[in-house]
């Protein structure tokens, strides 16, 4: 063989080995063949499927049942950027498994059976930014850092149920972060200044239980945190709160405390402690439970804090809020901040005085509460909230818009106002407003029509989802209206409304336009028309197409339109939009189609009749069926010695000399019998199976009758099959006179195939052989 043969077959035999590997990973996982993404997640896989090349950038095995992750299985894949195997049964990692992927940025080991952590796993990610390894089985680190050639590191999720240790060096060779976090439910052991070799985390998420572990965490973090985020902690032991006053020197712009438990006697402290921390801007309780009335056991010392400018609190539980007292306990505190949320917190009623403390307060969000008419007239007191310029009361128990209006008429500074979600119903004629409001949402508001109430001085007004039948308001400086999800036929006026620039008027009723009210939309640049019932919709479109004003059109059929075109045009620039002949006779097309589908639907009904298509599917169904039943009853269930099988028709024969016969033998035959032995009211299929069960034979008398009847009905054929399948002795034929081939319906191969190769009895009409017909009988029954 020469040299260049000997080339060729090498080059061949390379790349036939290389369309093997590629064709058992596609086997293995469908969706990962050319993609650089092969997502094999949720497929009950048991190994990392093989084959894996160069290729795939992304692969995704999460939530199979991987359980080992060997060297071999990921050497190939040396362009791995993102490598997902959460939620599997990773129990064991050998050592140099991810050895070739110098590339990966992304490695996700959660939620598996890890029981310890490995530094040579990681030592080769050098590309290494995002690393999960939350809810293992780990119960530290180690001895030294697991992570020292991480470099790269962004974020590194870690910790799980069992996680009671952090030892010092753990955490060398990681210097920034920008997400840090620790799962210590029962974190008991910290050795202080684990984490101070990290200089720098953006957001800090911990979530423990021990307040002296916190305390111990948080001194080391008092200069490298920004944002740190704290959870499932309780605050519920006031000595305890003293080793919290180490977070007074934290230089942290963020706290966070979500699902922690804070008490009377406790809310004072952290106070005192957030007012001293010396560049604190913001800070949330999220999912917190308040046990008290606010009745603070030590006063409050208002220590304002000069940084402190954004405060959230969201669906905080306070189990007798009905008791609440009225806050002015912190009422000097509250005078610089700029932004506040309470949200789903059933705040009924923001005292007068708290109101008015908030001099600074520009963004108020009290959505999701308990506001009413009177409360809110009562919240929004004179000079109360004197800078606010965004306030969202949307969700709450509103119902007099008159009301409404006039309450926060005083917020002179107040542009936009968000009272959706409530109740208002019909809206008199005239209302007075906040003179420079510019904003207005009123959307599912349950408002039947629009009056002069609305203001004029709006450039945005969202009334979607009201049911309105017509708008005409006269809004000069309107640039922005939402009509979605009402009852207009007819698009609004552009006289009234000319500085317009944005209109969605989708899932609406408009089934026609007016060519001269379009040319007035003089400023018009977004129009969403979709979902709509447009009668002449190629018309429509070709008119759009030529109004360069209009730079953007989004126009989309409901499933059921009324229009002659299906066309969607969805956010495209309208000299992008094509309309072809077809599109403008869709109806003649969807007509074609609907006749070729009913055509076609007509020729599988005879071709199913003329092959017992339904035959075959109730035969099928009733094997399914039975699949949960064992073939066999156990031996002591055994009572009777013959299931007999036979037509109505052949019932004399049967019920009077076969039964007669083996009934009154000695010793005498217990035959089951359909009309006798089955159990009234148990299904038919059921009372065949189980006798065929408990029965030693099955006992076919065959007659013209028998094959001309569809065997005796449907539920007899399910027996037959079931018994042939079996392909055991059980069986026994008697012939009870003689049948032509052809009169077995083919269907019944089963019962040809078992006539050819199984000996039958045939009842024979002279006497004298009727003795020996039952010998045999009886001895076939014994056997």
């Amino acid at each position: 063989m020469t040299t260049h043969t000997w080339r060729v077959w090498a080059i061949y035999m390379v790349l036939a080995a290389n369309f093997s590997k590629e064709q058992a990973l596609k086997q293995t996982c469908p969706s990962c063949d050319a993609a650089q993404l092969c997502n094999c997640s949720s497929m009950d896989l048991d190994f990392i499927p093989p084959g894996l090349t160069a290729k795939i950038t992304v692969l995704n095995l999460a939530h199979n049942r991987i359980k080992h992750i060997r060297s071999q299985d990921l050497q190939q894949a040396v362009n791995l950027r993102a490598l997902l195997l959460q939620s599997n049964k990773i129990s064991s990692i050998e050592e140099d498994s991810f050895q070739s992927l110098g590339k990966l940025k992304r490695l996700d080991l959660s939620d598996n059976n890890l029981a310890h952590l490995s530094p040579v796993w990681f030592g080769h990610l050098f590309s290494l930014q995002h690393l999960h390894l939350q809810g293992n089985s780990y119960r530290d680190l180690g001895e030294s850092s697991p992570f020292s050639n991480l470099r790269n590191l962004s974020s590194l999720h870690l910790g799980n149920p069992q996680f009671s240790t952090i030892r010092r060096g753990n955490f060398e060779g990681i210097e920034l972060l920008d997400k840090l976090w620790i799962d210590g439910g029962n974190l008991s052991q910290y050795e202080p200044g684990s984490l101070k070799s990290i200089k720098k985390i953006n957001h800090m998420i911990i979530n423990l239980r021990s307040v002296n572990v916190f305390s111990a965490i948080v001194r080391d973090l008092l200069h490298s945190v920004i944002w740190l985020e704290v959870r499932e902690i309780a605050f519920s032991i006031p000595a305890e709160m003293q080793l919290l006053r180490v977070m007074s020197s934290s230089f942290a712009k963020k706290i966070s405390f979500k699902q922690t438990l804070l008490t009377d006697a406790t809310v004072p402290e952290i106070v005192s402690i957030l007012e001293d921390m010396p560049k604190l801007v913001e800070v949330d309780m999220i999912d917190c439970r308040l046990l008290g009335t606010g009745r603070w056991e030590i006063q409050i010392q208002a220590n304002q804090s000069q940084t402190l400018r954004v405060l959230t609190i969201e669906k905080l539980s306070i189990e007798e809020f009905y008791l609440f007292t009225d806050l002015q306990a912190v009422e000097g505190l509250l005078s610089l901040l700029t932004k506040v949320t309470v949200d789903n917190t059933k705040v009924f009623l923001v005292p007068c005085t708290l109101s008015q403390h908030l001099l600074s307060l520009e963004y108020f969000d009290l959505s999701a509460n308990l506001l009413g008419d009177f409360s809110l007239e009562h919240s929004a007191c004179q000079r109360g909230w004197p800078s606010l310029r965004t306030l969202n009361l949307s969700q709450n128990s509103l119902s007099d818009l008159e009301m409404t209006g006039k309450s926060l008429s005083h917020l002179s500074n107040l542009i936009l106002l968000d009272i959706s979600q409530n109740r208002f119903g019909e809206i008199p004629d005239v209302c007075e407003w906040p003179k420079n409001l510019k904003h207005l949402n009123l959307s599912s508001t349950q408002i039947p029509k629009l009056t002069t109430c609305i203001p004029p001085t709006l450039e945005v007004l969202d009334v979607s989802a009201n049911n309105l039948r017509e708008f005409g308001l006269q809004l000069p400086f309107l640039k922005e209206l939402y009509l979605a999800k009402n009852q207009l036929k007819t698009l609004p006026g552009a006289t009234r409304i000319p500085n317009l620039v944005v209109m969605s008027v989708r899932r609406n009723k408009l089934n026609s336009f007016s060519r001269e009210g379009f040319e007035s939309f003089k400023k018009l640049e977004l129009l969403d028309a979709s979902d709509n019932n447009f009668i002449c919709s190629c018309e429509f479109l070709s008119f759009i197409h030529h109004q360069a004003g209009i730079a953007q059109v989004l126009v989309g059929w409901p499933d059921k339109y009324v229009c002659d075109s299906p066309l969607a045009v969805r956010g495209v620039h309208v000299g992008a939009v094509h309309l072809s002949l077809m599109e403008c006779h869709t109806f003649l097309v969807v007509s074609l189609i609907c006749a070729l589908v009913f055509l076609v639907i007509l020729i599988l009904v005879a071709v199913g009749y003329k092959y017992h298509a339904v035959w075959y599917l109730r035969m099928t169904w009733a094997w399914l069926q039975a699949k949960r039943k064992p073939k066999r009853a156990p031996p002591k269930d055994i009572c009777y010695d013959a299931f007999v099988s036979y037509s109505e028709n052949d019932s004399d024969w049967v019920e009077n000399i076969m039964v007669r016969e083996l009934e009154q033998a000695c010793p005498p035959f217990r035959l089951c019998l359909h009309k006798r032995d089955f159990v009234p009211g148990k299904w038919i299929v059921d009372n065949i199976i189980d006798s065929i069960e408990k029965s030693h034979k099955t006992l076919f008398v065959l007659s013209e009758h028998f094959v001309q009847s569809e065997w005796c009905k449907y539920e007899l054929d399910f027996s037959h099959f079931r018994l042939f399948d079996e392909n055991n002795d059980a069986a026994i034929l008697v012939l009870l006179e003689p049948i032509q081939s052809k009169a077995i319906p083919k269907r019944f191969c089963k019962l040809r195939k078992i006539m050819n190769t199984k000996t039958y009895l045939e009842w024979p009409l002279e006497e004298e052989q009727q003795q020996m017909f039952w010998f045999n009988l009886k001895i076939a029954l014994k056997s």
